[in-house]
């Protein structure tokens, strides 16, 4: 790797290689927090949100992760006007197949009219002829997933789409969707206090597909003043939230955390979690301890 530059802390979480041809720095960001409350309308800064974006690329990091259903497309929209015509070390993920009919409501559709839409939408909104990675936000269960996967596989013959993702999948559906498309990640839920997608991660990792985990820093319980957490991250003179991603980037090398936040300070926190070197013995405490 040679000389780190200091002031791109997120070069030193490593690299993985999406899909086999798109290499990103493996700490990435998370745009969802970027929107008003409940995941909805304009956030209520606009400025500060377009300001969070370009730290975002100045602190190193370059796997960018949204959607169209955040706002519904105010995510996308300030990606754009933040970071546009993007860098060329940039990879901006987004999602499809999540309605929104008001705050904090999601509701699965797959029909492959709506997600050729929506793929088109997001397309315009992010200001891109090829989307790096598009991800089924959702399997709908109305809709055959070969339907749902199959016009997303049409998509990137039409060369609209690069790699194809899947989020919240069992190993199952997701051996499933490797017989339908390549499979370039999968984002489910997944952190320290919750591993219940252990047995996806360990799939993932033999089968070097990137595993993204969403939520990856539980904070509340984790992070709380007196947790163990706390205590460890005392010990070792960082922050809770920065020790849980340290364990993530140990935890695997296809794990690629998309902390989100909608403050810089926050921002310039998780992202120095990339510079934290864990011992096997500290990962295996710390799992423990959780």
């Amino acid at each position: 790797m040679g000389h780190q530059n200091t002031s791109r802390p997120a070069d030193a979480s490593g690299a993985f290689a999406l899909g086999g041809d798109l290499t990103v720095n493996r700490l990435g960001y998370g745009a969802m927090q970027l929107t008003g409350p409940g995941v909805w309308g304009e956030p209520r800064d606009p400025a500060q949100a377009v300001q969070v974006l370009r730290r975002v690329v100045e602190l190193g990091i370059n796997f960018i992760d949204t959607a169209d259903s955040y706002g519904p497309f105010v995510s996308e929209r300030l990606i754009r006007e933040a970071l546009h015509p993007y860098p060329d070390d940039v990879v901006i993920a987004t999602k499809g197949g999540l309605t929104r009919p008001g705050p904090d409501d999601w509701q699965p559709v797959g029909r492959p009219e709506y997600l050729r839409q929506q793929t088109e939408l997001s397309l315009r909104h992010l200001g891109v002829e090829r989307i790096d990675l598009y991800q089924l936000h959702r399997i709908d269960e109305k809709v055959p997933l070969a339907d749902q996967l199959g016009e997303l596989v049409l998509l990137q013959q039409e060369g609209k789409i690069h790699h194809i993702g899947v989020s919240e999948v069992t190993v199952e559906q997701l051996k499933e969707a490797r017989t339908l498309a390549d499979i370039a990640s999968v984002q489910n839920r997944y952190n320290l206090a919750d591993r219940s997608a252990e047995d996806v991660l360990r799939y993932a990792e033999r089968e070097n597909i990137a595993f993204i985990p969403w939520f990856p820093i539980a904070s509340g319980e984790l992070a709380r003043s007196g947790s163990p957490l706390d205590a460890a991250a005392e010990q070792h003179g960082v922050s809770p939230s920065q020790l849980a991603l340290a364990w993530l980037l140990h935890r695997s090398p296809v794990i690629l955390p998309i902390p989100g936040t909608s403050q810089t300070a926050h921002l310039e926190e998780n992202t120095q979690a990339a510079r934290i070197t864990l011992t096997d013995d500290d990962f295996d405490a710390l799992a423990a301890v959780a």
